[in-house]
């Protein structure tokens, strides 16, 4: 039966349970082995695309499906960005990847890739914020749009509270839509950890404004392609974002920035008191979730993050290690003067400005 109740009452250790890495790593029980072949089998009713049994698999054999060919089709008949612009929309969690290469040589090897200009999610992560503290203001209770794994668990396990979803898009689709807005003939590439953002740019409203996905692994790929370099690169500041909106990165950040986007907009706790529950990974996720659906959760809003630690977690990650960690945290903090609303501020002029002048 596999059940292991007898490797549990064996007190000599005798019994030994052993289970597939990727089935282990799957919260929400979308993996199983098929009883005839022995093989593992993907029920896609349960499946939400979190990548995690892709990152644990020590064989590689579960892969989540490249788009690295789409990605140098775009840059290569773009022709050097003369019949379109293309942009690089890139995760805050980008900063982390090198323990010894800051964000700004990252961004400028991305820049060398062939990218007209580059922005930073963590900008659109910033009107997120804004838009979600006006939306949990009005509604009283919400659970987060940001994580497409997050919101794909909720509407496949817990559908009652679909409605609950927050109706702004993510950070990434945000941030691809203004740039459609003021370059419509332009084309979009996400660069992040995540793997259920491939999943978010073919369905859904990211869509239309998200030309193609790839991971931070696809990504070093195209450096070791190119023999790019990246601590000889022309370093490259965007220099639009807060700190509010990097911080979306990890665990917690989300209900920081619209603990400060509430501030900012003058909500009084009189008014609306933000209660939130940060989730770092499934099992969390499921906790609140499942508190919410019974109406046991005291909080009222739910941030959920399908990675353990947020995006910095992600399991397209180049490394999970702790100086990675540092470095991001030296990023995050690099525009802690800044507010949401000095970030929203900069607004569409400089990125219309940008896109007239090819990104120089």
């Amino acid at each position: 039966m596999e059940c292991g109740r007898c490797a549990q009452a064996c007190s000599y250790s005798a019994i030994i349970k052993q289970t597939r890495p990727c089935i282990s790593a799957c919260k929400v029980r979308a993996l199983s082995l098929d009883p005839d072949s022995r093989k593992a089998r993907i029920d896609h009713e349960k499946c939400i695309a979190c990548g995690a049994c892709v990152y644990q698999c020590p064989f590689g054999a579960i892969s989540d499906r490249s788009y690295i060919v789409e990605a140098v089709r775009i840059l290569k008949e773009s022709d050097e960005n003369r019949r379109y612009r293309t942009y690089a929309v890139v995760a805050p969690s980008a900063a982390g990847q090198y323990a010894d290469v800051d964000m700004a040589h990252i961004l400028g090897g991305i820049r060398a890739l062939g990218f007209a200009d580059i922005v930073e999610a963590a900008w659109g992560a910033d009107f997120v914020a804004w838009l979600e503290a006006q939306e949990l203001a009005e509604k009283k209770f919400l659970t987060s749009s940001c994580c497409p794994a997050f919101v794909s668990l909720v509407r496949k396990k817990y559908p009652q509270l679909a409605d609950n979803i927050s109706h702004n898009l993510s950070p990434m689709a945000h941030m691809a839509m203004r740039i459609k807005q003021q370059d419509p003939e332009g084309k979009v590439i996400f660069i992040g950890p995540c793997i259920a953002k491939k999943k978010e740019t073919l369905y859904g409203p990211a869509a239309q404004y998200v030309d193609c996905a790839i991971t931070f692994e696809e990504m070093h790929a195209l450096f070791e392609a190119r023999n790019i370099d990246l601590k000889q690169v022309e370093p490259y500041t965007p220099d639009r974002a807060s700190y509010y909106g990097r911080v979306f990165a990890r665990c917690g950040g989300l209900a920081e920035a619209v603990t400060q986007a509430l501030k900012e907009q003058g909500v009084s706790e009189a008014e609306f008191a933000l209660k939130a529950v940060s989730c770092s990974g499934i099992a969390d996720c499921n906790a609140a979730l499942l508190k919410a659906s019974k109406g046991k959760l005291t909080e009222n809003f739910i941030e959920g993050m399908a990675c353990e630690s947020g995006c910095i977690g992600g399991p397209a990650c180049l490394s999970h290690g702790a100086r990675n960690r540092v470095q991001f945290g030296k990023y995050e903090k690099m525009e802690s003067e800044r507010t949401i609303s000095g970030a929203i501020h900069i607004g569409d002029d400089e990125l219309s400005n940008n896109i007239a002048k090819g990104g120089e």
